[in-house]
């Protein structure tokens, strides 16, 4: 009997010792996670929520991208729409970079394009049309004379379908949209996918590609307003801005690029960091033209179809900087001017001029019908692809 116990005691006491081996071999292994900054309890997720109904009963879903320091980026299947950019300051406060509204209805009632993924063809088109291989289409006047963002109901109006993109150090979505043959005006059945993907380095990328089965022009972008001191805390005039180009597409009085100029001795010049407000109620015709800035960049780079550098941003009040790379051959600077106090934010707080800026990247405005611009013509068999990064830090050393 004694022996036997004997026995048993021995089994318990090496199994206590595995037990403890095991516990300390995981303590071991937390903690090296810890040094490495990879815990799994960082890792980078994906939540996904109800946003609300269309008034066709048609549900909408918000998507909230988290990575391992935290950094978030909301989007809802309605327009691709980018509801929120969450980044620290300086001291590790975290708030939200990008105007939007808390609801879909807002989005849907009266929303200036804030986050959207705006086409078929981003920005204008003159006169709501374009001759391609010899046809002239007829588009959507929706902007005085000229067609802007796609038209009456462009790629911002419509529900795109998601695919969660779960990864190691990113997570992302695959969204896709089927822009049919004729749709407000445009030739060519094209089949679009936009993905967008956060990594733990604090950089968003958005992938662009499309397929066409008729010629047609594209252009896409994201319409991003950003306040780098927090959504809803006031003007971004303050904010310091570089823009990589030598030249600009200076406009008519509808927006409509006239040709490419120097930005040399004008308010256009922000090849040094500049202070948004500094110049931007200048007496400069340009200015008038677009009640501030709402121009388009030649930006200098390599025609190679690469990363670049476009733009950078500082907002010294909270420490933020936002760099933008990108494979486009132009960027469109833009300074809320159409914000009129009518509108109130997620933050609980109306927009009024100059509350956001967008940097929008893209090909030319009204490129279809200026030949001697970079090409937004897309054939079948060929695909259309771009990338842009936004890449987010404090100046924190």
């Amino acid at each position: 009997m004694r022996k036997g116990i004997d026995e048993l005691m021995v089994i318990k006491r090496a199994v206590w010792q595995g037990a403890a081996r095991l516990v300390a071999l995981m303590g071991a292994t937390v903690c090296a996670a810890v040094i490495m900054g990879t815990t799994a309890v960082n890792a980078g997720n994906i939540e996904k929520r109800d946003f609300g109904k269309l008034p066709d009963g048609t549900p909408v879903f918000e998507y909230t991208l988290t990575n391992a320091k935290n950094m978030s980026v909301g989007v809802i299947n309605y327009g691709g729409i980018i509801t929120s950019i969450k980044v620290p300051d300086r001291d590790g406060k975290i708030d939200n970079v990008v105007l939007g509204f808390r609801d879909i209805d807002s989005y849907v009632g009266k929303n200036p394009y804030f986050g959207v993924i705006a086409g078929r063809y981003a920005n204008r088109i003159a006169n709501a049309k374009f001759t391609l291989d010899g046809k002239e289409y007829a588009l959507a006047a929706n902007n005085g004379p000229n067609s802007l963002h796609g038209g009456v109901k462009g790629f911002d109006k419509h529900v795109w379908q998601v695919k969660e993109l779960p990864g190691g150090d990113s997570v992302g979505l695959e969204l896709a949209y089927r822009s049919p043959d004729g749709e407000e005006g445009y030739p060519g059945n094209l089949d679009v996918k936009v993905t967008y993907t956060l990594n733990d380095k604090d950089e968003f990328r958005i992938d662009y590609a499309a397929t066409t089965d008729k010629a047609t022009v594209i252009n896409l972008t994201s319409h991003s307003y950003f306040n780098l001191a927090g959504n809803g805390s006031g003007t971004v005039l303050d904010h310091k801005l570089t823009i990589n180009a030598d030249k600009y597409t200076p406009v008519d009085p509808t927006s409509i690029p006239t040709g490419i100029a120097s930005v040399e001795g004008t308010p256009f010049d922000f090849r040094q960091s500049t202070r948004i407000g500094d110049r931007i109620r200048d007496g400069d015709q340009q200015l008038i033209y677009g009640r501030g800035y709402d121009h388009n960049w030649v930006l200098n780079r390599p025609n190679d179809g690469s990363l670049a550098l476009a733009a950078r941003l500082e907002d010294a009040k909270t420490g933020r900087i936002m760099e933008i790379e990108t494979t486009e051959p132009g960027i469109q600077f833009y300074t809320g001017n159409f914000l009129d106090g009518t509108l109130v934010g997620s933050a609980g707080k109306m927009y009024r001029q100059g509350d956001g800026l967008c940097l929008e990247t893209q090909h030319f405005p009204d490129s279809p019908n200026h030949p001697d611009f970079p090409s937004t013509v897309l054939k079948p068999g060929e695909t259309y692809k771009t990338s842009t990064v936004h890449r987010f830090f404090t100046d924190k050393i």
